[in-house]
């Protein structure tokens, strides 16, 4: 697991910590849009564009990362 691991971060292109960090922000980022796209399910008029806002930001976030690396 442990060379599974380095190959993925090489392919990265980033550290370990890095690594960590941008995982953190993706999945915190998903589990508060997946909140609210419950919310929204009961309440129409809340969140109405929130979880996928949040969608396009974030396979912007991951696609600027790709091209940084």
């Amino acid at each position: 697991m442990i060379d599974e691991s380095k190959k993925h971060l090489e392919e990265a292109k980033e550290t370990y910590f890095e690594h960590m960090w941008n995982a953190f922000k993706i999945s915190f980022a998903m589990i508060g849009s997946g909140l609210k796209a419950v919310v929204h399910a009961f309440i129409p008029a809340l969140f109405s564009t929130a979880a996928s806002d949040r969608i396009k930001k974030l396979y912007k976030f991951i696609e600027d990362r790709g091209e940084k690396n």
